[in-house]
């Protein structure tokens, strides 16, 4: 699915989604995502930490969410340069706790983005583990944001559960939907105490129940379509956050 055909459609869904916040500055998305840059002119620095929903299985890498939003960035006149990402399908908190020490990175970045739980929730896995794996992470993020809280976005975990996948796996819908909300209560709350930005996303996720546009190919991960209605709550977030 081409991105620039199914743009309109996302400004219009997304009306119907939650507001942000009053405080939070309008940035305006400008409807071509052109490619971002990388070159020695750039002034900001982003590494986005995850899983499949960061690096945008099933669809094109310009398409996945932290592409997009170093586009937007630039388009706004951020000069933002191409982002790091460490994530991968499949990984747990555990698998990239273990990929991020592997990397042994010892650069800093300007912003920080984190979105990572849904493969603990599709392993059943324990939310104790899950939280204190988290609050890890996050203390992660917040380190390579060179300390400051600010630049530091968790996203919540999308809700799987309204895909063809989901109807075909044999699992209870209801229970998935449970699950990922017990996760997002940790991961909103444990943000919320470290001091981190947080952006709920599951309830974008869940319009892909009635709009399979807002689906990649493969029946589960987003669209591009639906990874730029995240950008578009994502971005005043940072533009704000960069602020201080």
């Amino acid at each position: 699915m081409k991105l620039t055909a199914g743009i309109f459609i996302a400004i219009a869904v997304i009306t119907g989604c939650k507001k942000q916040q009053e405080t939070t500055p309008f940035v305006p998305i400008t409807p071509v995502v052109a490619p971002p840059v990388n070159t020695a002119d750039t002034a900001l620095t982003y590494l986005a930490l995850g899983d499949s929903y960061t690096i945008g299985q099933s669809v094109p890498a310009m398409q996945s969410f932290p592409f997009q939003l170093t586009a937007q960035l630039n388009n706004n006149n951020y000069r933002t340069a191409n982002p790091k990402i460490i994530a991968q399908t499949g990984w747990t908190t555990a698998d990239l706790k273990r990929a991020i020490a592997d990397s042994a990175i010892t650069k800093k970045y300007s912003f920080v983005t984190l979105l990572i739980g849904v493969n603990n929730q599709f392993q059943n896995g324990d939310t104790t583990i899950y939280r204190n794996d988290f609050d890890e992470l996050v203390n992660t993020s917040i380190k390579y944001a060179k300390g400051n809280l600010k630049h530091v976005f968790v996203l919540s975990i999308p809700d799987w559960s309204v895909t063809p996948y989901a109807a075909s796996s044999g699992r209870n819908l209801a229970t998935i939907k449970t699950q990922i909300n017990r996760f997002n209560s940790i991961n909103e709350r444990e943000s919320k105490r470290l001091g981190v930005n947080y952006l709920n996303i599951t309830d974008i996720s869940r319009l892909a129940a009635n709009n399979q546009n807002l689906l990649a190919n493969d029946g589960l991960h987003p669209s591009g379509l639906m990874y730029l209605m995240w950008v578009k709550l994502l971005l005043p977030q940072v533009v704000l956050g960069l602020k201080q």
